[in-house]
């Protein structure tokens, strides 16, 4: 199986490493000639160019993955549908769906939506691993090509994912409360203890700051551009997931200032309890 891949970063690389070491033939295309070196160079791919059109026999790839930032997938889209044979298989590998998807479809009936949840925080072709997608989670949209389903469902159980077919309403709304929600919170963790004013709190602070900052700040020190990705193209319901979660704030706030230590144990025991059905 020929198998491309538009966008060399870091699900990208990652995906070509792995594919490739099925032993199938892998292409990339990024705007980068530097990033098209790096992935051969490394292994990531067999062949990587700048320009679609000098892909060695392109209507010959029976899938490609289009792992651009979310905004570029439809363009992406809209090149591919141009060139490709009739049978190939697109899919992606964005965050949200419900802005993808429909569209993707009207443009490439062949386009199916999936998202694995996989990464770092290291961003770029660089960062790049084997593995990467080992025993993590991924969602397949359903679609009424049923076959290009299968296929795209078979490569990523191919790399050790656990497949969930969803729809993508459903799915945005998950992820805004598990993905684009905690991006936010830990972005603004960091902006609140940057803010503090006090000289010598602010130096040990940040001397002092270990595992539990450093655990619960992770995504939120991550790639700028991503995280306002997030935000842009699933507003709606990451909107839900911040007013939601300042009410827990205000409630869990209400009871340190009554001085309620049964209530803030009470709440903290079902954080603990509920924690397990998420991790």
């Amino acid at each position: 199986m020929q198998v491309g891949i538009v966008g060399l970063g870091l699900i990208g690389g990652s995906l070509g490493l792995d594919l490739k070491a099925q032993g199938r033939l892998v292409w990339g295309l990024s705007r980068s000639r530097a990033t098209c070196e790096l992935a051969v160079n490394m292994g990531a791919v067999d062949i990587a160019v700048t320009e679609l059109l000098d892909v060695p026999q392109l209507e010959q790839t029976q899938v490609i993955f289009v792992c651009t930032p979310i905004a570029q997938v439809i363009p992406t889209v809209q090149l591919l549908a141009k060139y490709v044979g009739a049978h190939t298989v697109i899919t992606d590998v964005a965050s949200v769906k419900g802005a993808i998807v429909q569209s993707a479809q009207g443009i490439y009936p062949r386009f199916i939506g999936s998202h694995p949840m996989a990464g770092t925080e290291v961003q770029g072709i660089k960062g790049a691993q084997r593995d990467l997608f080992v025993d993590r989670p991924c969602v397949v949209c359903p679609a009424d090509d049923i076959d290009a389903v299968d296929i795209v469902r078979s490569l990523w159980n191919s790399l050790g994912m656990k497949v969930y077919d969803c729809d993508p309403h459903t799915h945005d709304q998950a992820v805004a409360w598990i993905s684009h929600l905690p991006v936010m919170l830990g972005a603004s963790l960091i902006h609140a203890c940057h803010q503090q004013r006090d000289a010598k709190v602010q130096y040990f602070a940040q001397k002092l700051a270990s595992s539990g900052f450093r655990d619960t700040t992770r995504v939120g020190g991550g790639n700028p551009e991503l995280g306002r990705l997030m935000a842009e193209f699933n507003c709606e319901a990451l909107q839900i997931a911040l007013s939601q979660y300042q009410a827990e704030i205000s409630l869990l706030a209400q009871m340190i200032n009554q001085e309620n230590w049964d209530a803030v144990q009470n709440y903290l025991e079902n954080a603990q309890q509920w924690r397990s059905l998420f991790v």
